[in-house]
């Protein structure tokens, strides 16, 4: 389906030659996830993609090769991010083999949709969409790291898919406990919010002001909105809201909405543009290509974002006992 606002968007990203350098987006074979991974190969890339499903990965690979040449360098790993123990052994495998890692893109997540638990037993939305990515980012960090330090190589960039419904979070979310993060008395719509919450707060209060910037690291972390996107996700709002409700819903959403590939230029620009490093956007949140984004009052609030640092930490300890998690100053040698 086109989208009403194609015209008015236009072809507006930005993307550089990335050859030489190794780019890694969880939920690379889908949505937004795949038109980033594609736009990245193009400009000579290699790119690792990563998905639940072999058969997503499969076809992706396939029509980025059919596109670019059967020499475009893509490849794909599978891992559930609702699985804590296989986000540990899949990462840690791609950190114990790779010598570099410039571009960490986590595109992967959940709609709004009907509540479940993980293999984890968490809330499966705070799960896919946070806690298992932020996961992502700790155990890839010190190659991550690593490659900061290489000779003539640009800085190493973190983005997080995150969204202006991160304002529809509950308004007396604390991030204090698994208890909290499983209440079934929580809206769908909300649930989902309080995960995009999460993100700008763990980029912003979590990963820049506790680990980027004591460690003097040369990384950048950035969330941004993709803005309303005709991908398969908005056919979740049917599952959320069943009869009427749920369609019209998806009806608005695909009608509004931006096609894939304008979804992916936002992630594309806070990935490779030069502004981010010229004007020092560490830790910012964007709500468009370039555009600074105005964050709710809960997602500019320091306390809020200590909160979910902690609680995140602790539940993976907790899953997976006190070892679980890379050390943040360590470097891959």
């Amino acid at each position: 389906m086109q989208s009403i606002l194609h015209p008015v968007i236009g072809p507006k990203k930005e993307i550089h030659d990335l050859n030489g350098r190794v780019a890694l987006v969880v939920g690379g074979a889908m949505g937004i996830g795949f038109e980033v991974a594609r736009a990245f190969v193009k400009v000579g890339a290699r790119v690792i993609m990563v998905n639940r499903k072999e058969e997503q990965g499969d076809e992706a690979i396939k029509q980025i090769k059919d596109e670019v040449g059967p020499n475009a360098q893509i490849e794909w790993e599978g891992c559930d991010m609702g699985n804590l123990k296989q986000v540990k052994e899949v990462f840690t495998k791609i950190r114990e083999r790779e010598s570099r890692l410039d571009l960490l893109v986590l595109s992967a997540g959940i709609n709004v949709n009907q509540p479940g638990r993980t293999d984890d037993d968490i809330d499966r939305h705070f799960q896919v969409n946070w806690l298992g990515q932020f996961y992502v980012v700790n155990l890839l960090y010190p190659l991550l790291r690593k490659t900061s330090k290489l000779p003539d190589t640009p800085a190493p960039r973190i983005v997080f898919e995150s969204s202006e419904m991160h304002r529809t979070a509950p308004s007396n979310v604390h991030f204090g406990s698994l208890q909290e993060i499983n209440n079934p008395e929580i809206g769908h719509t909300e649930v989902y919010g309080r995960t995009k919450l999460a993100i700008i707060l763990g980029v912003k209060y979590g990963l820049v002001d506790r680990v980027i910037k004591p460690n003097n690291d040369n990384i950048y972390a950035l969330s941004v909105h993709p803005g309303a996107v005709n991908t398969a996700m908005q056919q979740q709002w049917k599952d959320a809201y069943p009869g009427l409700l749920g369609k019209v819903l998806t009806s608005v959403m695909l009608a509004g909405g931006r096609d894939v590939e304008q979804g992916s230029f936002s992630a594309l620009w806070a990935a490779t543009s030069p502004e981010i490093e010229e004007k020092g956007y560490n830790g910012y949140y964007f709500s468009d290509v370039g555009q600074l984004g105005k964050e709710s009052k809960q997602a500019s609030d320091p306390q809020l974002g200590a909160a979910l640092w902690d609680l995140s930490l602790r539940m993976i300890k907790d899953k997976l006992g006190d070892d679980a998690l890379a050390d943040w100053t360590s470097t891959k040698e």
